[in-house]
């Protein structure tokens, strides 16, 4: 039995294994498949890394919406949510740099991307102590859907370069984008949290 407004063990095991967090936890159970496809034969390979990063995108987009919809949001959901985001990007990044894909200057738009989403982590950690939101603006949400759209078209590579022979040339210049909106969009966090440590000093 549950009294009112103090969820018993079996309620939070539920919202553990709602289906929202299932498609959460599936994104995270991709990336070692991701990884595996770098592995295989080229075209194969890129077109399955490519696949399975666009269905990770797409649950990405469903979890929110079913939680929202079925109001199923959780603590959980909320935690693993953007981890599972950063795992498969910074995953992709360096399986790219790896194979070559990202190399010479461009290694430098995978390094700005993925430090900004380690420093913005530990400054949402930081805020979060203080009971501080910041917002996730709205050419924050564009850095998001170009940073995917490059990954994408990178993944794809050498044998999407065979169908749309700027298919590399396209990702790299997507990921540049994203790199530049990545550095504005984190002042805004370093901003925020410079702000409010000043404050706590005072």
């Amino acid at each position: 039995m549950m009294r009112q407004g103090v969820p018993t063990p079996a309620s939070s095991r539920g919202r553990f294994g709602s289906f929202p967090n299932l498609l959460t936890y599936g994104r995270i159970v991709a990336i070692p498949a991701l990884v595996a496809c770098f592995f295989l034969q080229r075209d194969l390979g890129n077109w399955l890394a490519m696949s399975i990063f666009i269905a990770a995108g797409v649950t990405d987009i469903l979890d929110g919406y079913f939680a929202r919809a079925w109001k199923q949001q959780s603590a959980v959901g909320r935690m693993l949510d953007p981890v599972a985001d950063k795992l498969i990007v910074a995953a992709s990044l360096m399986m790219l740099a790896a194979d070559q894909t990202i190399a010479g200057w461009s290694l430098w738009a995978g390094v700005i991307i993925l430090c900004r989403e380690i420093l913005v982590s530990g400054l949402r950690e930081f805020l979060g102590t203080l009971a501080v939101s910041v917002p996730v603006t709205r050419l924050a949400k564009w850095k998001t859907v170009l940073q995917m759209v490059a990954i994408g078209f990178l993944l794809a590579g050498a044998a999407g370069d065979k169908i749309f022979p700027y298919t590399t040339a396209t990702g790299i210049t997507l990921l540049w984008i994203a790199a530049l909106l990545t550095l504005y969009t984190g002042y805004d966090y370093l901003r925020a949290a410079i702000r409010h440590a000043m404050i706590e000093e005072d």
